[in-house]
């Protein structure tokens, strides 16, 4: 049978070739996500909250710890090098580990945890996510300082499927003992019972106004009336539910845990711990793995990295 009357004119043919000439004249990038590095240093740090200073595990010297921002798509390289004396491990949590369930973080889950002195890179690709989740240590109550936001924007050229803000501004919710966060939780070990409630709760690292020697460190954020903000919320304390509200204002929901929702709007919030919602408002040991493998190509497990940390 010939081909149908009108695909084998010349006209039809040098259309043809032209288009396959602009594909091929078209970027790699145009297609693929960036590659984006970063550098994790697991750090002590002095830090002052509630006029009590203590030295604090950090990542880089800072609390809360760096913000990654990548687009959906992006292959994200995490180089993290442990320089204190505690064991750690990062989970990214929330991201969909398509083939790179190595790079999870939970210590002796997916991996030993990462040494004194020792350095590894976390590889995964960011797929079909777009919104906030974030970073923390996986392993003890190290997460209690150890955690930062992850920001997912949408791949370029893609909007937001609501009216883009003038500005987004990540809140982390938190929490924080004057006491060692480790010597909290061997003695509820110890004695079975739970652990001493925190000293306080913070925003962004900081504590609120009401608590003592606290109303110099309260994180404040300055806004322009009637603009629009998109606030991206995380609850990283380790085992609360927290209510967020802002007085006198609407909030709409637009993301919940980097998925997109259909908007709604409410004055007030509960966020589950290790929860995201993101809201528009104006204003030496041997180890066995132990896996199960799916049936489609994203749910076959690959073999572990060969530089995957020991215990």
């Amino acid at each position: 049978m010939g081909a149908p009357e009108g695909l084998s004119s010349p006209a039809f043919l040098c259309v043809f070739l032209f288009f396959c000439m602009a594909m091929c004249a078209i970027p790699q990038h145009a297609f693929a996500g960036t590659t984006r590095h970063y550098k994790f240093d697991i750090k002590l740090q002095n830090v002052t909250r509630l006029c009590h200073t203590k030295s604090i595990v950090t990542v880089n010297g800072q609390f809360p710890g760096p913000r990654i921002v990548a687009r959906e798509g992006d292959r994200l390289l995490i180089k993290v090098t442990n320089h204190v004396k505690n064991n750690i491990s990062i989970h990214w949590h929330g991201i969909r580990q398509l083939q790179t369930g190595w790079a999870d973080g939970p210590a002796y889950v997916t991996q030993c945890p990462i040494q004194t002195g020792q350095s590894y890179v976390y590889n995964y690709t960011i797929i079909g996510q777009r919104g906030t989740l974030f970073w923390h240590a996986h392993i003890s109550w190290l997460r209690a300082t150890v955690y930062g936001p992850i920001i997912i924007l949408p791949k370029l050229g893609i909007p937001y499927p609501f009216t883009r803000p003038h500005k987004e501004v990540p809140i982390i919710f938190g929490e924080w003992w004057n006491a060692d966060p480790e010597a909290v939780i061997n003695q509820a070990l110890q004695t079975g019972g739970g652990p001493n409630v925190s000293d306080a709760y913070t925003i962004n690292g900081l504590p609120g106004p009401l608590y003592n020697c606290s109303a110099k460190d309260t994180f404040k954020l300055k806004v322009k009336p009637g603009k629009t903000y998109l606030l991206r919320l995380i609850n990283a304390a380790l085992n609360d539910e927290l209510f967020f509200s802002i007085a006198n204002h609407t909030l709409k929901v637009v993301d919940v845990d980097a998925v997109y929702v259909k908007p709604f709007e409410t004055d007030t919030i509960l966020i589950a711990p290790g929860q995201t919602t993101n809201i528009h408002t104006s204003w030496g040991l041997k180890m066995a793995w132990l896996v199960l493998d799916g049936k489609l190509p994203n749910q076959k497990l690959l073999p572990p990295p060969a530089d995957l940390p020991k215990c």
